[in-house]
């Protein structure tokens, strides 16, 4: 069965409604008090636009999810909202009219590089953010869901009707505090006590603290003692603290703690090519955020020279 058919077909906009309201709410229960209705009123709306358009668009599961013919019904809803919102302004002559995005993203950009990068263009321009934060390996997967309308990801092929640029590298070095290397690396890091030695993970998502250890010290996943803490000013402070040993970008080591921090191997950084992608499709302002985005990107991370498939972490 086709996602269309072949005769004309009207999108009812309070069916649209319905769709987004759910899958942004989780649940039919959360979308009718949203939208001031009964949930029966709400699935309602939900089966006839299903049945219009002769397709199941989400599974009734909790949280309610888009299927993959919702998805693409998903991002359509999305761009059509953000399009319609800047439409509005420009007709209303309110062209700095708060405007609501929603970006996927990794937490390390995040914690480093974005925010400031966009702070003064977010202000000026009256954008409100919807930061979506996973691992920089799974944040494409949220352009593709229609959750986001852009995203950081180490992807770096397109999506179909999406275009793809380059923002940098994102260096890591393996750190440690000095009393953490006194304790376990009094002879430097080794394959016997590396894998004794406690390491930082960001989360169960983050596989670039076992890369590291897999490439240089042949040591498989979980045979060394792992902790994991999923926030990046955590991460940093429990390195510094002495909890473990963790890899960390090259841009967050800075200020007076970090800098107290060593280097467990000076000469083997662990490089991750980050990429933006975003509708080919876009508003004005959508296109001066990508631009802005691009450029604080390029002021701070280390230049692509040629696409890498680098995977590793991020998240949060």
């Amino acid at each position: 069965m086709t996602f269309l058919s072949q005769t004309a077909f009207h999108l009812d906009s309070k069916q649209a409604q319905a769709f987004l309201s759910v899958i942004d709410s989780g649940s039919f229960e959360a979308a009718a008090q949203a939208l001031h209705l009964t949930s029966s009123a709400v699935s309602q709306r939900l089966k006839a636009l299903e049945s219009a358009l002769g397709v199941t668009l989400m599974t009734r599961s909790r949280p309610c999810r888009a299927t993959p013919a919702g998805q693409k019904l998903l991002q359509h809803l999305r761009r059509v909202k953000e399009m319609e919102q800047d439409l509005h302004s420009e007709y209303a002559g309110e062209r700095h009219s708060a405007l609501r995005v929603s970006l996927g993203v990794n937490a390390d950009s995040v914690g480093s590089w974005m925010l400031p990068g966009l702070a003064d263009f977010l202000i000026a321009e009256n954008i409100l953010l919807e930061l979506i934060i996973d691992d920089q390996d799974h944040t494409h997967a949220l352009l593709e869901q229609g959750l986001v309308l852009g995203c950081i990801s180490a992807e770096a092929d397109s999506m179909r009707g999406c275009h793809t640029m380059a923002l940098g590298i994102m260096r890591y070095h393996a750190v440690a505090s000095k009393a953490y290397c006194a304790r376990w690396f009094p002879m430097g890091m080794t394959r016997s006590s590396a894998a004794l030695a406690p390491v930082l993970c960001f989360n169960r998502k983050d596989s670039l603290q076992s890369t590291f250890l897999q490439s240089h010290f042949g040591l498989p996943s979980a045979s060394y003692p792992s902790h994991f803490i999923p926030a990046t000013g955590a991460y940093n402070q429990s390195i510094v603290l002495g909890l473990g040993w963790g890899l960390i970008p090259e841009v967050m080591l800075t200020g007076p703690d970090m800098a107290e921090l060593v280097r467990l191997m000076p000469h083997s950084s662990v490089d991750i090519a980050l990429y933006w992608h975003q509708w080919k499709v876009q508003t004005p302002r959508l296109q001066r955020l990508s631009a802005k985005l691009l450029g604080a990107a390029q002021a701070v991370l280390h230049p692509v020279a040629a696409p890498l498939r680098t995977r590793g972490r991020e998240s949060l």
